[in-house]
Parts: C-alpha cells; structure tokens; sequence
C-alpha cells in the first residue's frame, strides 16, 4: 500500500516539475463542507474550553468559506452563519 502511495506521490512531484508556474486547484463539495460544519459544531457543543471553542469555530469559518462565498451571505456574520447551521 505503501508503494502505490509513494508511486502516486512521485507522478505529482514529476508533473509539478514540468509545469512549476501552474497552481493545483482541488475541487471541493459542498456536501463534504456541510459534513465537516456539522462535525465541527458537535465538537464545539462538547468542548468545555473556550479557548478550543474559539479555535473550532476559527476551523469551521475557514472550511465554510472554502465552498461558500462571503458575499452570498447578505451581509451575515460569522455568528449567524453557525446559527444558522446548526
């Protein structure tokens, strides 16, 4: 398993190589997103800790934005988009 992992790491570095002014661009789901929001709020519901709070919800923004765009918000704020989400 191991070997394919290394193989298929190698064929990146090689393919980078030849085009390194090209940017990769991973297509991300909106279904993955909602996954990972949800997963994210549960934890944040059992953390006891503000200060991890404050650090999951940080996580949950920036993995919120990936798909979603700040501007379709209509002007919402962080809070309300995880209001809203829950």
């Amino acid at each position: 398993m191991s070997e394919h992992i290394a193989d298929h790491e190698l064929q990146e570095l090689e393919i980078h190589a030849e085009n390194p002014d090209e940017e990769e661009f991973e297509e991300i789901s909106s279904n993955e997103v909602d996954r990972i929001v949800a997963a994210l709020e549960e934890l944040m519901e059992s953390a006891s800790s503000e200060n991890i709070k404050t650090h999951l919800e940080e996580a949950l923004n920036g993995i919120y934005y990936l798909v979603y765009d700040e501007e379709a918000g209509d002007g919402e704020d962080d809070g309300d988009i995880l209001a809203e989400a829950a």
